[in-house]
């Protein structure tokens, strides 16, 4: 886009200077979401966070897919193409060349022609040997003459842009004084490269005097010896690698057709000497490499190197993006060659993520836990726990024969907001609100006298104020990860806690967690808790701790809910050892039972979510739910945590 001048002096165009600073901000709600999913099902928050990196967001490419462009542009390139681009073409104007010569020659009856006849005659089969074999030839046609003076022109136009990009277009119609002046270039760089690498003291002064003389062939504009040798170098090994990748005899014909380059054998020698020498100054570069290109699209040796430099950029590039590297950051990507391989868009998206992954570490959304590991935040599970919440509640709302109500209990305090009224509510007119309403309708309208109307009215607004002791007992054991139950478990943890910690903050919440052993546990640890093969489904434990919760707040009302898989199949003894067996022992049963009619005793009836059809379970969790006076919902996966939100709401009214 082309800046536009406005009358005041102002002008619009691109945006250049650091980020774009109306682009849409970081979405990072969706990315700690996805990166939550992750945690929940068992993946530590920095391997999460890397995944949520690969796999990109709704609205930007991951690494995965900038990758895979990158590999599917690197295989197009070598799929398309061919190195024998040079070759072909000398090849062209030398067949070219001999048959325009031969019928010069052939209405000629002289005994001349015969001899040059003759001469063509034995020329040897290689066309490098043939060409040379020419070198001193006097052709008599014109066509002849152009088109050996082509391939000479052709042969050192393509040697030089292998080592100096943009070279062939400067050296299109080139004269002896221009390769003169080549020549006198490549003879001053070896001998600033020699004085470099005896460490000359005044090696800037002579520098800037090649740059001042010669600066016409180096467009990078480089501001000293190292830079200049950079950008040779990498140049130089790309060129390199496109004779490695050739055949060995393809690569001997090439060698012998460049001494006659230009018609001059000294460019060969000197960018020999020059390569020695780069070869020598940057060892790391990958002299060595080759790679196979298999199409139909001949390249010449400059076109070939610069496609192993492409080819190396896009190695570069993928490593980046790969981020296997100690120490890798986001900030690593050369996102200027990355829109020169992929385009604007791609670009885009790196930075996008890299944006990303800086937000969510610079707003606090990850802390270290005591051990020194990376977890989730307080800030990043409550943002978490407001999109599971949302996700239920819509849910809970689509249900039919249920109406939303604002009020939360029979206690009728007001919370100090109001609602419009509607049908059914019975709570108690906000009267001042109530007529300014009307005052504000029936000016608007231009009556002179005030009338009341039923959209005028606004109720207030109330809610519980008793509380509630909820323990929410989760099966922890391996058939919840097997059977892919252990997302959902956490997703209805979460969204209890944010619904307890949001709404109904009187409230006491105790997660418990029930496998071999049963323990209460904090949401960040229930949240990033891994799955862990052990065998037992101990409810007995689980039960005995929700009964210390409930009995620690004897005046709030007692909710037990209980998520669970599988029959319990192991108890606690008295010296606190787990006994497991299957099928469940009676004194497994037993212990069981005996706690679920201790919590009766106190006021708990126990919600049962069974997960499973197993018989053996589905008549256990009957029968907890007969000597409790609770009740069993089965629920599925999809609809586990709308089920226990449900239940608990329904409990507490």
């Amino acid at each position: 886009m082309t800046a536009v001048p406005l009358p005041d002096g102002y002008s619009y165009g691109p945006w250049h200077d650091g980020p774009d600073p109306l682009a849409p901000p970081a979405d990072l709600r969706d990315a700690l979401d996805e990166i939550g999913q992750d945690v929940m099902a068992g993946a530590s928050p920095r391997a999460a966070l890397e995944e949520m990196l690969r796999r990109g967001t709704n609205r930007t490419a991951g690494l995965d897919e900038l990758t895979r462009r990158l590999w599917q542009r690197r295989s197009q390139i070598q799929r398309r193409n061919n190195l024998d681009g040079t070759l072909q073409e000398v090849q062209r104007l030398l067949q070219e060349a001999l048959d325009a010569e031969r019928r010069e020659l052939f209405p000629d009856p002289d005994d001349d022609a015969r001899f040059r006849e003759a001469q063509l005659d034995a020329l040897p089969p290689g066309t490098a040997a043939a060409v040379n074999e020419l070198a001193n030839y006097d052709w008599q046609s014109e066509q002849g003459r152009e088109n050996y003076q082509k391939i000479r022109d052709l042969l050192g136009q393509e040697l030089m842009e292998s080592r100096f990009q943009g070279m062939k277009q400067a050296l299109q119609n080139a004269g002896p004084e221009d390769v003169e002046r080549i020549n006198e270039m490549l003879d001053d760089l070896n001998g600033l490269l020699e004085a470099h690498a005896r460490g000359a003291e005044d090696i800037q002064q002579r520098f800037d005097d090649f740059m001042a003389k010669h600066g016409e062939f180096f467009p990078e504009n480089p501001r000293n010896v190292e830079e200049l040798i950079d950008a040779l170098a990498e140049r130089s090994a790309a060129a390199q690698r496109m004779l490695n990748s050739m055949s060995a005899e393809q690569r001997a014909e090439l060698a012998e057709l460049t001494q006659q380059a230009f018609g001059d054998p000294r460019l060969a020698q000197q960018l020999s000497r020059l390569d020695s020498q780069l070869r020598a100054a940057r060892p790391g570069e990958d002299w060595t490499g080759s790679a196979r290109f298999r199409g139909n699209n001949p390249l010449g040796m400059g076109e070939g190197a610069q496609a192993m430099q492409e080819l190396a950029e896009l190695d570069a590039l993928a490593e980046q993006l790969g981020q296997s590297y100690p120490g890798a950051r986001l900030e690593d990507i050369d996102l200027e060659a990355l829109e020169r391989q992929l385009g604007k868009d791609a670009g885009v998206d790196a930075r996008r993520l890299a944006e990303l992954e800086r937000e969510l570490r610079r707003q606090g959304l990850f802390e270290r836990a005591a051990d020194g590991s990376l977890r989730l935040s307080p800030k990043a599970l409550r943002r978490l726990g407001e999109t599971v919440l949302s996700d239920i509640v819509n849910a809970l709302r689509g249900k039919t024969g249920e109406r939303e109500t604002e009020s939360a209990g029979a206690a009728g305090e007001p919370t100090g907001a109001s609602r419009p009224w509607r049908f059914g509510d019975m709570q108690p007119w906000d009267v001042p609100r109530t007529i300014r309403n009307a005052v504000l309708r029936s000016v608007s309208v231009g009556e002179r006298q005030v009338r009341l109307d039923v959209e005028d009215v606004e109720v207030v607004e109330t809610e519980h104020r008793t509380r509630a002791a909820v323990a929410l007992l989760v099966d922890t054991s391996w058939s919840m990860v097997q059977e892919g139950r252990w997302l959902p478990m956490k997703r209805t943890a979460l969204a209890l806690h944010q619904l307890i910690s949001t709404r109904f903050r009187n409230d006491a919440l105790q997660l418990i967690t029930f496998g071999r052993y049963a323990q209460s546990m904090e949401l960040p640890e229930l949240v990033g808790l891994e799955g862990a093969w052990e065998q037992g489904t101990n409810a007995h434990h689980g039960l005995l701790l929700a009964g210390q919760h409930l009995r620690r707040h004897p005046d709030a009302q007692p909710v037990v809910l209980m998520v669970t898989d599988g029959e319990p199949t192991a108890h606690l003894e008295p010296d606190g050892e787990a006994v497991f067996d299957y099928p469940p022992q009676p004194r497994t049963l037993h212990k069981t039972l005996s706690e679920v009619d201790r919590l009766a005793k106190l006021g708990a009836s126990i919600s049962v979510f069974r997960l499973g059809d197993d018989p053996r379970l589905t008549a256990f969790v009957d029968l907890i739910a007969r000597r409790s006076g609770g009740r069993v919902i089965a629920p599925d996966l999809d609809g586990l945590g709308a089920a226990v939100v449900g239940d608990y709401l329904r409990t507490r009214r």
